[in-house]
């Protein structure tokens, strides 16, 4: 595919607030330039999440240049070199993130001791792969490239930078990476990069959880997670930290893509991870999540969704467990016409409570929930009337049975 020779200058960067910011870090002269994703998403025409500018400047000049020039110096990672230019609200609210040019020291796993340098072939030689390594100066939007990312981007390859074994010795989670970017621009994985992965693939122990929720989280919110994952369970990727993950649920979860895409309804990770676990197996999915240390309501969320998604109406399950999960049982039993009612629902209101039950004559005490709950069940299997005349037949029912 043919990429842009020249960058557009990202909107959030044209505004009052990003003249000032590119004047202040002298970003016309060559001193600073947009880098990593903002510069890759945007050659591919998708859209800029994050604006994330490489600059010669130490950091402490950074902070001095942006509160002369009006705008917020936020020390968000200054030790790192990472300061956060904030705009005003009235300026369209520019928030980008500015780091100084640097190269490694030491790396240990996730952390590395870096030393600030004006180099930027260095600054790119750090970056994990070339995709990621690619600059554009601004505002005139051309684009400096190191490592042969701009190649590497328009085959939709992603490539390691340097040794793929020490670049993932430097940090473990550049394995996970090279996949979730590989499913993310659906290129052919790279034999060196996925040889390395391999082969290192038990470095993922050292990792947290929690970082290792956020890739997983991330790769299966691509468009199609599914042929990335089949390598990586049959490369045993995944065998050290998540071995319940096996290639015969594989196609339970390609039907749950298109049936989320036959619904309607946006990608939701732990739908697509439930897909991925043994049907009705409750307790691994509560193992998993608690491995994963997924906040309650996601775990929650993981269990339900095991679940099966028992008979039709399936209304009375959504009155119960909630709309949520029934729709995340049927989508992933490809029931889609059954889920697409559902999608939305909000859970009607009891329209009774224990005072209606005590005005029939029923004497306070345990007796008025019984009847209550009575009532509630006569409720729910008629469809939640709301006319008032059902629902005191109902309570009439209700405050009578024995």
């Amino acid at each position: 595919m043919g990429l842009p020779a020249i960058l557009p200058l990202p909107p959030a960067l044209a505004g009052a607030a990003g003249t000032a910011l590119l004047a202040a870090l002298d970003a016309p002269a060559g001193a600073t330039r947009l880098v990593g994703g903002a510069v890759r998403d945007a050659l591919l025409g998708l859209p800029v999440k994050d604006l994330d500018l490489a600059t010669i400047f130490p950091p402490d000049e950074v902070m001095r240049r942006l509160r002369a020039a009006g705008l917020k110096a936020v020390p968000t990672g200054i030790a790192h070199g990472t300061v956060t230019a904030v705009g005003a609200k009235e300026d369209g609210g520019l928030v980008a993130e500015v780091t100084t040019l640097r190269r490694d020291v030491q790396s240990f796993g996730r952390h590395a001791e870096v030393a600030f340098t004006a180099d930027w072939q260095a600054d790119a030689a750090r970056r994990d792969f070339t995709i990621n390594a690619l600059y554009a100066g601004l505002p005139d939007g051309v684009i400096h490239d190191f490592t042969g990312g701009l190649a590497d981007l328009a085959a939709r390859r992603v490539r390691f930078i340097g040794d793929p074994l020490a670049r993932i010795a430097e940090d473990h989670l550049r394995i996970l990476r090279f996949f979730r970017f590989s499913a993310r621009f659906a290129g052919a994985l790279d034999d060196h990069g996925l040889a390395a992965c391999a082969a290192r693939a038990n470095d993922l122990m050292a990792l947290s959880r929690e970082r290792i929720a956020m890739e997983l989280q991330g790769l299966l919110l691509v468009a199609d997670p599914v042929p990335v994952l089949a390598v990586m369970i049959e490369q045993g990727i995944w065998r050290a930290v998540l071995p319940e993950l096996a290639a015969a649920r594989l196609p339970d979860l390609a039907g749950t893509i298109a049936a989320e895409a036959a619904a309607g309804v946006a990608p939701a990770w732990p739908r697509r991870l439930a897909a991925l676990l043994p049907a009705g197996d409750t307790r691994l999915a509560a193992e998993i999540g608690a491995r994963l240390k997924l906040a309650n309501a996601l775990r929650i969320r993981l269990v339900a969704a095991v679940q099966p998604a028992g008979p039709a109406p399936h209304w009375r399950a959504a009155y119960r467990d909630g709309a949520e999960a029934v729709v995340d049982r049927l989508l992933i039993a490809g029931e889609t016409d059954a889920a697409r009612p559902l999608i939305g629902w909000q859970r009607p209101r009891l329209p009774a409570s224990g005072k209606d039950i005590i005005a029939r004559g029923v004497a306070p005490g345990p007796e008025v929930a019984r009847r209550l709950g009575a009532f509630e069940r006569a409720w729910v299997a008629a469809g939640f009337p709301a006319d008032a005349a059902a629902v005191a037949a109902l309570l009439d029912t209700a405050a009578q049975s024995g």
